[in-house]
């Protein structure tokens, strides 16, 4: 395992210890708006803190992208964090959620990932050397037809502005596919899209956070990811596509025809 990856192991899952040590105590947290359905709790911001600390004593000169705590200059590497990723699901008990870590070398993902406190699943993805989950080589699903595709998804509750397009999105997934799933953690639901219980995924709204670090697992075992024009700037627009590569192609051309031209190509 890469040393930077090895590191990001190590805050993750003392990141994962904090949070389900509290799992039982959610009554007695303080949660605090963010926005609309968006809330952050004293355990995101203790995990958060953890996985600074660790990676900081290891790389000092790092900079850091953190969903609670915003970006930290730093030299070349970044690491893009999301400490509790499915905090609503968290603060009602509900067990899906996980932490999410991904390091940015000159703006190119290089490892990754995916913590699962609940269930002790760690997804890790490091460029060039594939992705596996609990040490095991993971890749993405073979179904190559829409018809018989499982598709995760995600509402886009920070913003209503693209509702319309999303609300026809899912109707032309629901009648298309064998179902679609809203857990309500994305960079699981991108970890499960890696190893193959999900053909795909698509979410309009994203935070880098979110995605990093489950792009680049998918990308190591084998899927494609992108926006919603096929392009690589998810990260930026906040909008993905994710999949094996036949129905990550299926996908994007049922998505477009429905995309407001701000969107399209």
């Amino acid at each position: 395992m890469h040393p930077m990856l090895n590191m990001a192991v190590k805050a993750a899952r003392s990141a994962g210890n904090i949070i389900m040590r509290h799992l039982n105590q959610i009554e007695r947290l303080t949660v605090e708006s963010k926005g609309r359905k968006d809330y952050v709790s004293e355990v995101d911001r203790m995990a958060e803190q953890e996985i600074i600390r660790i990676l900081r004593a290891a790389y000092p000169d790092h900079g850091y992208l953190a969903e609670e705590t915003g970006a930290q200059a730093g030299d070349e590497y970044v690491w893009v964090i999301d400490p509790l990723d499915g905090t609503t699901n968290f603060l009602h008990g509900f067990p899906q959620f996980a932490v999410s870590i991904a390091l940015k070398y000159k703006d190119r993902l290089e490892q990754a990932v995916v913590f699962d406190p609940t269930r002790n699943e760690l997804f890790t993805g490091s460029r060039g050397n594939g992705a596996q989950l609990n040490d095991r080589r993971i890749r993405v699903s073979r179904v190559t037809d829409l018809e018989y595709a499982l598709i995760g998804a995600g509402f886009p509750f920070r913003s209503h502005q693209y509702m319309e397009s999303w609300i026809d999105t899912l109707r032309e997934f629901m009648l298309g596919t064998s179902g679609i799933r809203r857990p309500g953690s994305a960079s699981l639901d991108l970890a499960y899209v890696a190893c193959g219980r999900y053909d795909g995924f698509w979410e309009f709204g994203l935070s880098p956070w979110d995605m990093a670090a489950g792009a680049l697992i998918i990308q190591e075992a084998g899927g494609m990811v992108t926006d919603l024009s096929g392009d690589q700037a998810y990260l930026e627009s906040g909008n993905i596509v994710a999949g094996n590569p036949k129905i990550h192609a299926e996908m994007l051309r049922r998505i477009q025809p429905h995309l407001p031209k701000e969107l399209a190509r």
